[in-house]
């Protein structure tokens, strides 16, 4: 078997697996191994086209989604330690005035929207990489949809700050699983020809 063939497989399930660690609650697992099987697609991908600028936007774009995972566990750990249970049980019952969990929602808030910058900023960055890998790969292996894939997520990741933005997102992760599962077993010959000189 190829590595193309073998990038098909990998990319087409860790794409899949991307896509669906986006609705399943189970801490980013699902994604992480999908974006993991990917990362190995596109480690195939640049062996076999003898292009390591693939490989190299990529692991730029890895290592962004990687970070904004920590952004959001960090995020997750300072809410768990910042929340008094105490507190709120008295709130609830009606012991206590508002103050104190007034001033501790504050904090949640105010980290909450520092992850999400952070985070978002950290999407386009990579999606910016992402796109030139993607656009790379279309050079090589004449599949527009990888390029098709890249420009969409960038769109995505750029009205990310707006709810539509999440569904563009969502759009680029079903193209990217198409993209992949339209790989050739092989690089066209004029690919092939183009890279030799």
């Amino acid at each position: 078997m190829s590595k193309l063939s073998n990038a098909k497989i990998f990319g087409g399930i860790g794409a899949l697996l991307m896509l669906v660690g986006m609705f399943v609650s189970t801490f980013g697992v699902v994604f992480i191994v999908g974006l993991v099987l990917v990362f190995v697609a596109i480690k195939y991908i640049s062996d076999e086209t003898k292009d390591k600028k693939i490989f190299d936007n990529f692991l730029y774009f890895f290592i962004c989604h990687i970070i904004i995972i920590g952004v959001f566990v960090g995020f997750a750990v300072f809410a768990i330690s910042t929340i008094d249970i105490t507190n709120i049980q008295e709130i609830a019952e009606g012991i206590t005035d508002f103050s104190s969990f007034w001033a501790e929602f504050g904090d949640l808030v105010t980290g909450c929207l520092a992850s999400f910058v952070i985070a978002w900023i950290l999407v386009i960055i990579g999606s910016l990489f992402l796109r030139k890998s993607f656009n790379s790969i279309t050079e090589h292996t004449k599949v527009d949809m990888f390029k098709t894939t890249a420009l969409v997520y960038l769109i995505g990741a750029l009205t990310l700050i707006i709810v539509i933005g999440a569904l563009i997102l969502l759009i680029a992760l079903i193209l990217e699983i198409i993209a992949f599962f339209s790989l050739p077993d092989a690089i066209p010959k004029k690919a092939e020809s183009s890279t030799e000189s």
